[in-house]
C-alpha cells in the first residue's frame, strides 16, 4: 500500500528529501511524473495508460505536505521502512487503506520510475 500523510502534519518538511521517488510535495505543489525518476515524453504506466511524465498535475492537498501515490513504493527496493514515515516528528505519514499494493507491485513501480 502507498503512504499517506494525514491532516496532522505540521508543514515540517522532514519527510519531502528523504522519499527516493520524489513522492511527497508541500501542500499547493503541482507535481510531475518526471520528478526525481528516470521518466520523460510519453509513457506507459502500469496501468497500461499513456501518460505524459512531464505534464503539471494539480496539487493533492492545498494545506499540508501530500504524497502521490502512483510515485509512492514504501521505499521497497531503497529501504527497510517507509523513511517518511521513519523521520516524521507527529507520526502523520501512515498506511493510506485506500492503496494496498503487494511487495511485487511496488518493486515494479520502482523499476518503472527507475529505468
Amino acid at each position: 500500500m502507498a503512504i499517506m500523510i494525514t491532516d496532522e502534519c505540521i508543514n515540517c518538511g522532514a519527510c519531502e528529501p528523504e522519499c527516493p521517488n520524489n513522492a511527497i510535495y508541500e501542500g499547493g505543489a503541482e507535481w510531475k511524473l518526471s520528478d526525481g525518476t528516470g521518466l520523460s515524453g510519453e509513457v506507459n504506466n502500469l496501468r497500461g495508460e499513456t501518460v505524459n511524465a512531464d505534464i503539471d498535475n494539480e496539487a493533492v492537498d492545498m494545506d499540508v505536505y501530500y504524497i502521490v501515490t502512483d510515485k509512492c513504493t514504501e521505499c521497497v527496493g531503497f529501504h527497510d521502512e517507509p523513511q517518511c514515515a521513519a523521520v516524521c516528528p507527529v507520526d502523520c505519514c501512515v498506511d493510506d487503506p485506500e492503496h494496498r499494493e503487494t511487495e511485487d507491485h511496488l518493486l515494479a513501480k520502482k523499476a518503472f520510475m527507475h529505468l
